[in-house]
């Protein structure tokens, strides 16, 4: 009976072992775990002894697995393949039933799970939540819930972003607006891109009541991987303004935006910050800045705390602006 018992163990093992993925490196070393991506020139590899792996793609000789995998030489068009077999340094074996196909490891830009609709979705994002509360001489409650996130497939990328505050003193509301944009990125290389965005403010408590802004110019991603990714981006825009008495107003400006994150610390701490600044070409202001920077870490796969600080400047302007807002709070993100 023992015997049998450790029989159906060995076969069990066997099975398990049979179903990990497998890749072999240069140096002779072999690790086995589960594919999760290659982007970047960075294959993520999740194993059970150290996490999330990302390995060197210029450090790999070739690859197993039994998943179903997109495999993309270039930026738009992809194969499936049902597995994945190893063949001599440098390649690997595509196996799609009756023709097994064997390509170079270096014509690989992407390795992906397929998804149901856009097989080569990649989507990530964060929202995230801050409460403040004091209680002295005066009383002050502030609430803010801000959502950032991103989608690429091919050579369109899509970015979304809204947040809502609302600041109570004494029971009195101080503070009460909300923001949302849009922005598309058409790749033209690899790294340039052409950008089109669409943003609208809307304040309950300001002078300044309503303001859209649609704008378009050209980017440069300097990188983008699994440790991080920046980029910036020049924009001519359009603001269009409404203020509490009924009155409009509307003029254009340039600006350039940035939008930076870097992992740290084996990936448990995220180094962020995005913003703009701009210059009205006519006499509105002399310049507008809008930035964030913070450090998220990371509790769990999607849970993190979050620390950060805004800072919004009008320069030039009628009633300058200049506020900095510091906020802790909690987040998800995926």
């Amino acid at each position: 009976m023992f015997s049998k018992t450790l029989l159906c163990l060995a076969l069990c093992v066997a099975a398990t072992s049979a179903l990990a993925d497998t890749v072999w490196l240069k140096n002779g070393d072999r690790l086995s775990g589960k594919i999760k991506f290659y982007d970047g020139r960075k294959l993520v590899l999740a194993t059970d002894y150290g996490g999330a792996i990302a390995l060197n793609w210029d450090k790999i000789a070739t690859l197993e697995s039994d998943q179903e995998l997109l495999i993309k030489e270039g930026a738009v068009t992809g194969e499936r393949a049902k597995s994945l077999r190893p063949a001599e340094p440098g390649k690997v074996t595509l196996v799609n039933g009756d023709a097994p196909k064997t390509i170079e490891l270096a014509s690989i830009e992407q390795i992906l799970k397929p998804k149901p609709l856009v097989e080569d979705l990649v989507w990530r994002g964060n929202i995230d939540a801050a409460l403040d509360y004091k209680r002295a001489d005066r009383d002050t409650d502030d609430y803010d819930v801000s959502l950032k996130t991103q989608a690429r497939h091919g050579l369109w990328r899509h970015h979304a972003e809204a947040e809502y505050n609302r600041e109570f003193q004494d029971e009195v509301v101080t503070t009460d607006d909300w923001s949302a944009e849009y922005a598309l990125d058409r790749f033209v290389t690899e790294k340039w891109f052409w950008q089109g965005r669409l943003e609208y403010k809307h304040d309950r408590i300001e002078e300044v009541r309503r303001q859209r802004t649609l704008g378009t110019g050209p980017g440069y991603q300097f990188w983008d991987n699994e440790l991080g990714a920046f980029s910036v981006g020049g924009l001519l825009n359009r603001s269009d303004y409404e203020y509490d008495n009924g009155e409009r107003d509307n003029f254009y400006a340039v600006s350039m935006k940035w939008d930076y994150n870097r992992y740290l610390v084996g990936k448990s701490v995220e180094l962020f910050s995005d913003g703009e600044v701009g210059k009205p070409l006519a006499s509105v202001a002399d310049y507008t800045f809008d930035a964030t920077l913070g450090l998220r870490y990371k509790l769990t796969d999607w849970a993190s705390l979050n620390m950060k600080a805004e800072k919004d400047l009008v320069s030039g302007a009628e009633g300058d602006l200049d506020e900095t807002r510091f906020s802790l709070g909690f987040g998800i993100g995926w």
